[in-house]
């Protein structure tokens, strides 16, 4: 169990005050961008839950794969009785959070340990917002001309990629966009490209890319490439972008909305105590 209190950890905690923790779980990725860009998120939702004035422990960061710590690792870290709230650091609802982190949580040797698992990140309308103020001046301007691309990773959960659909529909009814159109870099279609190609051939005078990814890396590569070649005006970059200052740095909101879900994550712990 770590010791938590003043630094050195030489002030434990009061018996009778169990420990609390925050843990998200990210996907991982090969590319040293993601880990950069998603560790910039802990000081940025302390910043939040200061703002919002939430009482929150530290936000912890763990990976299901190519990055460290992994899950066990940091559940490991806990004392028996802890209270640990964890959240899929994801955007849909798909086998990743349905099934992967769960059986990983059940096999991480956690013992006594309390947790709570809550919602991925997306759906959310703040990542709507989040995903606008990506997008360049002209296409706010003239959002009437302007076709929009919503590029997600894709998924073999039919369910998940009908979420970007639905989320699409809901962005078009909302901003007055000439369309938007879902992709997916990967497992289903269309791709990027190709949305980018219909939107164009449709008649919208230019056509626009939102990255509806979390981090940088092969897809966020693979949609802005394949995008730009097929005549798109503009590639957004992914929400916790890296460096921090391509696209303005990492989205606030991706820090409210994960704040939201350890709030909602609280209110199921309570009601099944």
């Amino acid at each position: 169990m770590r010791e938590r209190g003043v630094p050195g950890g030489s002030s434990p905690r009061r018996p009778a005050e169990p420990e609390r923790a925050f843990v998200a779980v990210a996907h991982g990725s090969s590319d040293p961008r993601a880990a950069a860009a998603i560790g910039a998120l802990v000081p940025l939702v302390a910043r939040r839950a200061k703002e919002r004035g939430l009482s929150a422990p530290e936000l912890e960061i763990a990976y299901l794969g190519h990055a460290a710590p992994s899950v066990p690792q940091v559940m490991r870290t806990f004392g028996p009785d802890a209270q640990v709230r964890v959240l899929p650091l994801l955007l849909t609802a798909a086998y990743h959070s349905k099934t992967d982190i769960p059986r990983v949580l059940a096999r991480a040797g956690t013992g006594g340990v309390n947790v709570t698992y809550g919602e991925p990140l997306g759906p959310h309308p703040l990542l709507l917002r989040a995903l606008e103020r990506r997008l360049p001046e002209t296409a706010l301007q003239n959002p009437a001309e302007t076709g929009v691309v919503l590029a997600a990773a894709g998924s073999s959960d039919p369910e998940a990629n009908a979420t970007i659909a639905r989320l699409a529909a809901r962005w078009q009814a909302a901003a007055g966009w000439f369309a938007v159109r879902p992709a997916y870099a990967s497992a289903t279609g269309p791709t990027p490209a190709q949305a980018v190609t219909e939107l164009r051939i449709a008649g919208a005078r230019r056509v626009v890319v939102a990255s509806y990814l979390l981090a940088p890396g092969l897809f966020a590569d693979r949609i802005r490439d394949a995008s730009l070649a097929a005549g798109a005006a503009a590639v957004s970059p992914a929400l916790l972008p890296w460096p921090p200052a391509a696209g303005g740095g990492a989205a606030p909101e991706v820090a409210d909305v994960l704040l939201d879900r350890y709030t909602e994550a609280g209110t199921r712990e309570r009601a099944a105590a």
